[in-house]
């Protein structure tokens, strides 16, 4: 890794602008935003802001630096190329266009485990901006352990730059760029927060396998003895919902690194959705809402200044942002030891999947390599209502490696912790999107219970013909038909018709890994289908 003098960058920043509070807490970042008129207070004292036109990430306009570095390792495929002449364009005028600006500077650590560590300072000319990072990271003074030599990350934040393609090598006047090899990243053009959280896990992403770490887009919390259980899914498949469990200490809600020593959190967070937010099924995700400094986006607020969290107005991709902490079963130090369980989430659209089903180690790395769910309406820009979609690793937009480096370390890993793995669908039953509904949050929770309790590992099992994953045929307190798909359609041969034809989109999808494909434990039939 290179030896960039990020303090030089910073410097440069903050000699450019008008003035710069570094570290602000909570309660000074609040009064600022306010002042700013960036954002307005719930009821609660919560802080609810709006990011305008971009309310979901931005992917086709995220580019990574190409250089000696990343020419040969990064999947470009999936990746946006910049030279490096075009970065130091584009990172010179993001900084010259802080001239004169308050500027808030927040030095913050991710990663929970030293020896795995990355010292990231973000500058931003918006005080809720340094809030929703401060909310989302580990704060200083947080850390049992600091590490020795932590790496070092800087984040040019500029949501009031606009980007010019034909002198910055950008697609849009919106760009995320990320420089691998310095651990400089640049954002201008959007105000939505998520960009800043994706932009290191990102980073975390093309370094982590380097030291034998296996990044993880997934949430992760404690059995009674101190071991894992892993929840990989996209947005919206519920991995901040199912994770957060009074019983199960929460190590952390969506990146995490799996080392030779267990599970760390990269953050110091949650960055919950909350369209729907339910108070009885979701208690603990509702109280943080209520929270002082929580970052509410683009949730609609009543009259009374109440959040409105039925109201999908903005979009349908409302956040909560908070600290970790304040959640009322957390994992000390957000560590935990070696995954016995590992989940992978789906929202299959097209209700064809059981609502839970076991996976060999070869089906495991299938399906985390498949990543298939349906792509939750708002999350990204564009996407209106939920549509089948396959992302490599349940994360590949943020995966500049290619699926297959992350799937042979899975694979590795699963070896090692002789873990048990399961599909858990979170989606539609008795048909399709449209037409069946939603299976409801109890069965999940109990599918999900009796999964890690060790229950279904003596249940009887029947092999779908289809798929090939063992599916349980009873479980206490769901009804039966719920765990056979077909039986809870009207029409049972438009089931069968439905069923071929995802498991031919399966087969599809899986035909990018080559030789793989031919030799994968996917869907059975799935050459048979249109």
């Amino acid at each position: 890794m290179s030896h960039f003098d990020h303090e030089t960058l910073r410097s440069m920043i903050a000699a450019r602008a008008g003035s710069v509070s570094s570290n602000d807490i909570a309660p000074v970042l609040v009064a600022r935003s306010l002042q700013g008129e960036e954002c307005e207070l719930t009821v609660d004292g919560a802080v609810s802001v709006r990011t305008g036109a971009f309310t979901g990430r931005s992917p086709k306009d995220k580019f990574i630096v190409r250089d000696g570095l990343t020419e040969n390792s990064v999947w470009w495929d999936n990746s946006g190329a910049m030279s490096p002449s075009h970065f130091d364009l584009l990172l010179d005028d993001a900084v010259a266009s802080m001239g004169g600006l308050s500027m808030f500077r927040q030095d913050l650590l991710a990663g929970a485990d030293p020896r795995h560590q990355y010292a990231v300072t973000v500058m931003t000319p918006s005080a809720w901006h340094a809030l929703f990072i401060r909310n989302l990271l580990i704060r200083p003074g947080e850390m049992v352990e600091a590490g020795s030599a932590p790496t070092a990350v800087t984040i040019v934040h500029a949501p009031h730059f606009k980007a010019d393609p034909a002198r910055h090598g950008s697609r849009t006047e919106t760009v995320i760029a990320l420089d691998m090899s310095r651990n400089i990243v640049v954002i201008a053009g959007t105000s939505y927060a998520g960009e800043i959280k994706k932009s290191v896990f990102s980073l975390f992403n093309f370094h982590a396998p380097r030291q034998g770490v296996l990044p993880m887009h997934c949430s992760a919390n404690l059995g009674k003895d101190g071991e894992a259980a892993l929840f990989f899914g996209l947005s919206g498949t519920g991995k901040t919902t199912l994770s957060n469990d009074p019983d199960r200490p929460l190590i952390g809600d969506d990146e995490h690194g799996w080392s030779e020593t267990g599970v760390f959190n990269l953050e110091g967070g949650c960055y919950a959705k909350t369209i729907n937010l339910n108070p009885k099924a979701e208690p603990e995700i509702f109280a943080a809402t209520k929270r002082f400094g929580t970052v509410l986006e683009n949730v609609v607020l009543d009259s009374a200044r109440v959040p409105v969290f039925s109201d999908v107005s903005l979009t349908e991709n409302t956040r909560a942002a908070y600290p970790i902490h304040v959640l009322p079963a957390v994992a000390k130090g957000s560590v935990g030891g070696t995954p016995k369980t590992v989940v992978f989430l789906t929202a299959d659209a097209f209700g064809v999947l059981p609502p839970i089903a076991r996976l060999t180690p070869e089906q495991a790395v299938y399906h985390f390599l498949s990543g298939y769910t349906a792509k939750v309406a708002g999350t990204e820009r564009g996407v209106t209502e939920p549509q089948a979609t396959f992302s490599a690793c349940f994360g590949a937009p943020f995966m500049p490696l290619h699926p297959t480096v992350y799937g042979e370390m899975l694979a590795e890993k699963l070896r090692s912790a002789g873990a048990s793995t399961w599909l858990l669908n979170t989606g539609w039953t008795g048909g399709g999107y449209g037409v069946g509904k939603r299976i409801d949050i109890a069965s999940t929770r109990r599918l999900l219970t009796a999964a890690l309790n060790g229950e279904l590992d003596r249940a009887e099992m029947r092999t779908d013909e289809l798929f090939g994953f063992e599916v349980p045929i009873a479980v206490e307190g769901i009804y039966a038909s719920l765990l056979t798909p077909r039986s809870t359609w009207a029409d049972a041969e438009a089931y069968d018709r439905q069923a071929m034809h995802l498991a031919g989109l399966f087969r599809a999808n899986f035909e990018k890994f080559g030789d793989a494909a031919n030799a994968s434990p996917g869907p059975r039939l799935a050459q048979a289908a249109e």
